[in-house]
Order: C-alpha cells, then structure tokens, then sequence
C-alpha cells in the first residue's frame, strides 16, 4: 500500500498552502504577457515521437536520455512533453495561424516531463512558463521577446537577475566553426566524458553544454563562435545588443552558451541567479528560425524563452518575495438543528453577493461549527437557530476579536456591508 500512497519519485503534489503562490504567480506573469501582445495557447500533453526527435534534436541529452516515449495501445510511438517549443510550433503549423496577422504572438503554462536525477527547482514533471513568436526575423523581435522575460523579473521586483546573451550565427556560420571545434576537442577527446565523446562526431557545440566539469573545464579553450559569425548574422546580434542598449536592458556576452537544444539559431539567452541549487539558470531561450522547416514544408522564423516556475518560485522565496495572503472563508454560518435548510438558502444568496460563505457539512454541534471556523480561518461567524429564524435578525460575530454586528437576514447587502467594512484582514 505504501508504492501506491506515495507520488513517484521526481514528481511534487502542490497542495493547498501552497497553490495560492502557484496562481499568483501565473496571475503576474500572464499580466505581462498582456503588455506585449502575446495570448495564451495550450496544447496536448503527448505528442508523436518525432515530432521532438525531429524537432529538439537527435543529439541532445533530452531526446537520448531524458524522453518518457511508450508505444499506445495502436503501436503509435508516444512521447509526454519535455518541453513547450516544439508543440507550439507543430499546432502554428497545423491550425494555419501563420495564414493570420503576423507575427503570431503565443504564450503557455505546461506541466513538461523529463527523465532526469531530481534536484532543487529540477523535478521529472515540472512546470514551464514560455512564449513563442513566429513569423518575425527582424533584431526587433529578438530584443522584445528578452525585454518581456526581464520585465517580468522587474514586475517580481527581482534584482539580482543577470541576462547572458550570445549567438550561435547560422547553419553556415556553424560549419566552419564546428569544424574548429572538432580540430580542437580531438586533441583531448580521451579526456572528455563518454557522452562528449559521441557529440565529437556527431555535433561538438553540444560539447560547450556539457555539465561535466572536465568538460567544462576543457571547453574554456574552445574558439569563440563569435570569430566565426558570417556578416549578416554579426550585423543581427549587433543590432539585437544595440536594442537592448536603448531599452535600458543590461547584460553580459557569453560565447560560451549554446543552449540545450538543437534548433536554436543566432541569438540565444539565459537569466541566471545564485541560491536554488546546482542549477541557476532560470530562463532561457532564442531564435529557431529553422524549426518549422524541420517539421514540414513551410519556412517560418522563430524565437521564444522557456522559464521554469519551480525555479521561479524558488529564486522568490530565497529573495524573500512577499506574496499575497491566500483567500480565506468571509463568513461561516453554523446551523442549530431545524434551521439547516435556512442556512443553505442564505449561504447561497450571500454566494450570490460575493461573499465566500461556509456552513456544516458534517453533522457537528454549534460548539464544533464554531472550532471549525476558528481552523479554516473565517473572518467572521454567525449561528441561525429557532431565534434568529423568528426574528429575522443574526449577530455576526468578527472572529479576530469577538466583535458583533446585527443583521438582518433578509438583506444580503447588510452582511456585505458589514464584513467589508469591519474586515481587519
């Protein structure tokens, strides 16, 4: 019984206490996207397998190592979402939005999922806050799609946020410069570990992602890709540095990231904060002008960030983010025996009013009702009995001290009136 009582490993329940910072959070972040255009989409928890073999990257650890894949019950390869990109752009493609106002300007909130060790704010299901825009290859969009994470952070009064900015130039660019990299990693390949040794042949920029520290170590030698950007894409991240300049925007060069995945192009970023644990990334993301072409027939540029609201909500709480007090119960009408049926009708026009109202559901004494609102918090308390059915009249009592105010039970405004003018809470 134990096995079946206890989530598995690598997955978190998000429990009552806890939710309100969950909506709150989601709440602030999804006002943001407001201010930059961007509209909520969601899409499907599974998708077909290739779709992330084609999409993310054969020779990225998310797609070797850290899929959930299952054959359903038609032999169909399966995958559960390890992360938000891909899906967007597959239902871009299929819904035809790109036909619509360009640039299609898309947000999510998704539970992803990841085979991978659990760690602080890295959980195998997880949550993904991201946003994705298609159909724009201009500096411009790069710079307002970084602009929106980075307000967010502010919105959250975050200050200790750094953005790193890089670019990994073209499919052009990256052949002369994978072929430097190889040059240079061949000379210490019995050095590196057993996966860098297979991203040598197959893809050695993957080699600058490794989180070994013997490879870390030995990719701080590495040739810069930003000695081999071709014209345009130098003349690109010129400008999207230039923009974010002019915004007021600070950040830091670091040529030494590449992201995780294999469909990103030109610019690419990461916030990064101390204090969660091994991992301090927080956000990151870039342009993938080349996905939808990966995917179908139809060339369509794009760029976006992923921000894991794990970590997220870690990185809050170490700041010491004051977050807003979760709801609690208006009032708790208790029932003496007989005015049960009165205490549903006027719960439901209190209901009706605004109020957030609770009553009896178990058959306890008035002196039970009464601890019971006591536990869940209640502002304030009233008991409809024999006596105050006859007289048309309740006390309402302000719970914090004991405080009472008449009422009449058939205006429902009185008891509004009366707890939102003598709420202390």
């Amino acid at each position: 019984m134990e096995l079946i009582t206890k989530a598995p490993r690598g997955t978190k329940d998000i429990l009552p206490e806890e939710i309100a910072r969950w909506q709150h959070v989601e709440k602030m972040i999804l006002r943001v996207c407001d201010l930059f255009g961007f509209t909520e989409i969601r899409v499907p928890t599974f998708e077909h397998t290739e779709l992330f073999e084609r999409g993310v990257g054969e020779t990225t650890d998310v797609v070797n190592k850290e899929m959930y894949t299952f054959l359903d019950k038609g032999g169909r390869s399966i995958t559960l979402r390890p992360e938000g990109t891909a899906s967007v752009t597959r239902a871009v493609l299929e819904s035809g939005l790109y036909g619509g106002a360009l640039p299609v300007k898309l947000c999510y909130l998704l539970p992803c999922f990841r085979y991978e060790k659990p760690q602080a704010g890295r959980l195998r299901e997880f949550h993904q806050f991201g946003v994705e825009l298609f159909g724009a290859s201009e500096p411009a969009a790069d710079a307002e799609v970084i602009l929106l994470a980075s307000r967010i952070f502010d919105a959250f009064g975050l200050s200790n946020v750094k953005l790193k900015l890089n670019s990994i130039g073209c499919p052009e660019c990256r052949k002369a410069y994978k072929a430097a990299l190889t040059e240079y990693f061949a000379g210490r390949a019995e050095e590196l570990c057993d996966s860098c040794g297979e991203r040598l042949s197959k893809n050695p920029m993957r080699i600058l992602d490794c989180k070994s520290p013997v490879c870390a170590e030995i990719a701080k030698g590495a040739p810069s890709i930003l000695d081999y950007l071709c014209e345009d894409c130098a003349a690109h991240f010129t400008k999207v540095k230039e923009l974010l300049t002019a915004a007021g925007a600070a950040f830091e060069v670091d040529d030494r990231i590449v992201r995780g995945l294999d469909y990103y192009s030109r610019t690419v970023f990461e916030f990064v904060v101390d204090g969660i644990g091994a991992q301090s990334t927080v956000c990151g993301g870039g342009r993938y002008d080349g996905l939808a072409g990966q995917l179908s027939d139809r060339e369509l540029p794009g760029l976006g960030f992923a921000m894991g609201l794990e970590r997220l909500l870690l990185t809050l709480e170490a700041a010491g983010y004051q977050f807003p007090a979760p709801a609690v119960c208006d009032l708790y009408l208790a029932s003496a025996p007989g005015a049960e049926n009165a205490v549903v009708a006027l719960a439901e026009k209190l209901r009706g009013a605004g109020l957030s109202v609770q009553t009896d559901l178990c058959g306890r004494s008035i002196k039970a009702q009464m601890k019971y609102a006591g536990k869940i918090g209640a502002r304030f308390s009233a008991v409809l009995g024999g006596d105050e059915l006859e007289s048309g009249k309740a006390e309402l009592k302000r719970m914090e001290d004991g405080e009472k105010f008449t009422v009449t039970l058939a205006e429902e405004s009185q008891f509004v009136t009366v707890i939102k003018e003598n709420c202390n809470g």
